[in-house]
């Protein structure tokens, strides 16, 4: 491997290898809700994609005849993410191509440590998505009895994204959305905890609350003025004003949009790096995740529409950083 890369990277790490770090922190108390939920099941799925990314990482630098580096955790941290994202009765092997993808393809087939354009939980979540949508679109209801090696026999649906779809009401308590208890993802379904997390993270400086806040509030503007649910956009608007918050509520807290608002989104190399740019960024992820949602065949869109708006977070950065440049000119010349 190319020196000159190598010592790239290095210097990167040193800038970022706390992030990693901190994501694979945060996800010990996503995972004990996920044990309380579903049983130790969760426990394991998330040791496979552990042990999956750490050997990923392991063999690449290997075949790229550069020293294993213990402190990138990287990988780790995209593996734990994938697993999260996924329902705790997933076979293992398809857990492990989602790893083996997001790690392979969307990390090191473009050089590796910040050289990747897309982020890699959202290229292992989208191919296993794709290719398994029988496995990765199906979840248990909570305190269900998921054995610990085969849960084929389990009963799964997607009664959420149905009801969304079909363009009715959740019959869900805030509190129990709030606490993960429905039929969700196994580590995105408790968004006071993933809150927590993230209140963490920005104050670790991890992640700015411009993209985040963007994006949030892109995806409650369209679920609010424009919801989904039958019969809301023929009502008066004072009257329907309840019901327009609580499409709002059951958009944000399903379909993983607050898991990826916190951990996927401000990932530091696929996000756009200036404060406009971040702005812009969240709000087309925003726009774009919410017409998967209505549109689209799987009701998690976020990480296509992710994938799709990291295609221009670079031209974003360049862009704002050529109208500084202009506007600063332009002041010079004055």
């Amino acid at each position: 491997m190319d020196e000159t890369l190598i010592r790239a990277q290095e210097r990167e790490l040193a800038k970022t290898g706390h992030y990693y770090k901190h994501l694979c922190w945060m996800v010990v108390p996503l995972l004990c809700v996920s044990c309380f939920l579903y049983g130790l099941r969760p426990l394991l799925l998330c040791g496979a994609a552990l042990l999956t990314g750490n050997l990923c990482d392991r063999l690449v630098s290997l075949l790229r005849r550069r020293v294993y580096q213990p402190k990138d955790c990287s990988n780790e941290s995209f593996a734990l993410l994938i697993a999260l994202l996924m329902p705790v009765t997933v076979d293992w092997y398809v857990l492990i191509a989602a790893v083996l993808a997001g790690v392979l393809i969307g990390k090191e087939v473009f050089g590796g440590y910040g050289s990747y354009p897309f982020n890699p939980a959202a290229v292992g979540y989208t191919v296993a998505a794709v290719s398994w949508p029988e496995q990765v679109f199906r979840y248990p209801q909570p305190y269900t009895n998921i054995p610990l090696w085969d849960a084929p026999g389990v009963p799964v649906s997607d009664t959420v994204s149905q009801t969304l779809r079909s363009g009715g009401i959740l019959n869900i308590g805030s509190l129990s959305l709030g606490l993960g208890e429905y039929a969700a993802p196994m580590g995105t379904g408790a968004a006071l905890v993933i809150l927590a997390c993230g209140f963490f993270l920005w104050l670790q400086k991890d992640t700015r609350l411009s993209a985040t806040v963007s994006f949030l509030v892109t995806s409650a503007l369209i679920a609010f003025f424009f919801p989904r649910q039958v019969g809301l956009m023929d009502a008066s608007f004072a009257a329907g004003l309840l019901s327009r918050l609580q499409c709002v509520r059951d958009e944000l807290l399903t379909g993983a949009m607050l898991f990826s608002a916190v951990f996927l989104l401000n990932e530091p190399y696929t996000c756009a790096h200036h404060r406009i740019g971040r702005i812009l960024y969240g709000v087309l992820v925003g726009a774009a995740t919410m017409g998967f949602r209505y549109f689209g065949v799987y009701d998690t869109g976020v990480c296509f529409a992710l994938l799709t708006v990291n295609s221009i977070s670079g031209w974003l950065d360049r862009t704002e950083t050529r109208l500084y440049r202009l506007l600063n000119r332009k002041e010079d010349a004055e």
